[in-house]
């Protein structure tokens, strides 16, 4: 067969919400599909700091900050922090409406003692309010916001009461950013998602690699499982929601697999052939 690229989401699907690690079914499929000839990349919305712990399994580059950080065989094709002045209007307009927020460098998240609070208080459902919710408790370089320095910011993380503005929040900055709900089946408590600037995505990291690499768009498998993969996912060749996934995410992908737990990663890599046994 063809070789393939392969994209894979981090946060409920190749590693469980909750979990640090991936299991080990996922790992051996990740080298098996390697060791075949396919090339292996993170696609993901963590900033690429939160990467680290999962580089060590071997990843040929990475998709990361939603698409505003993109990196292949150590090389860095995309790389588009937003402007200070964007960014401290995100913020004004996100604490106009009722949000707390933390914003995402490359070298770690910075967020006020409030988001923090609202992330570990959250009973929301959603793989994505999972994984920030266990996240904010972890040594994943998470700070406070007065020990930011002004580094670069890629991405917005927000989160709020029911009773926060979001119709006011997506007047005033959706023409700017992808105003991204995390856990908009969930029906759980908060109102949680990103602000994610619309001149990158998933999809268009997908695309930025298939081009440095001189691979058609048609050889590429992407997994995912929030709605922060739609692009993604309606971008590859072949797009996997998990099955544990946003409904939404379901009906506009080519496939659905088991729970990364459950082998899902592994089985879904031998179904398409990209290893065998």
């Amino acid at each position: 067969m063809e070789k393939k690229l392969i994209f894979l989401d981090i946060d409920g699907t190749l590693v469980a919400p909750g979990r640090k690690e991936p299991p080990e079914s996922a790992v051996r499929a990740i080298r098996k599909a390697r060791e075949n000839g396919h090339r292996v990349f993170l696609c993901t919305g963590r900033n690429y700091a939160m990467l680290e712990p999962l580089l060590v399994y071997g990843f040929d580059g990475v998709v990361a900050s939603a698409g505003g950080y993109v990196r292949c065989g150590g090389k860095t094709l995309y790389d588009m922090p937003m402007p200070d002045g964007t960014r401290d209007r995100a913020v004004q307009a996100l604490e106009k409406a009722g949000f707390a927020w933390a914003i995402e460098c490359l070298n770690g998240v910075y967020g006020t003692e409030e988001n923090f609070a609202l992330m570990a208080e959250s009973r929301d459902k959603g793989s994505e309010a999972r994984w920030w919710r266990e996240a904010v408790k972890s040594d994943l370089k998470f700070c406070s916001i007065d020990e930011y320095d002004g580094a670069p910011v890629y991405k917005i993380m927000f989160i709020g009461r029911s009773g926060a503005d979001l119709a006011g929040l997506e007047r005033e900055l959706g023409g700017e950013f992808f105003v991204c709900l995390q856990s908009i089946f969930a029906k759980g408590d908060h109102i949680h998602g990103e602000l994610i600037n619309r001149a990158f995505d998933k999809g268009a990291g997908v695309r930025r690699i298939c081009e440095y690499l001189n691979v058609p768009v048609a050889d590429t498998v992407g997994f995912g499982d929030s709605m922060n993969d739609l692009a993604m996912l309606e971008t590859v060749g072949v797009g996997v929601c998990m099955e544990d996934g946003e409904e939404a995410l379901k009906k506009i992908s080519d496939l659905v697999c088991s729970p990364v737990e459950e082998d899902g990663i592994y089985q879904m890599f031998h179904l398409l052939g990209l290893i065998e046994g």
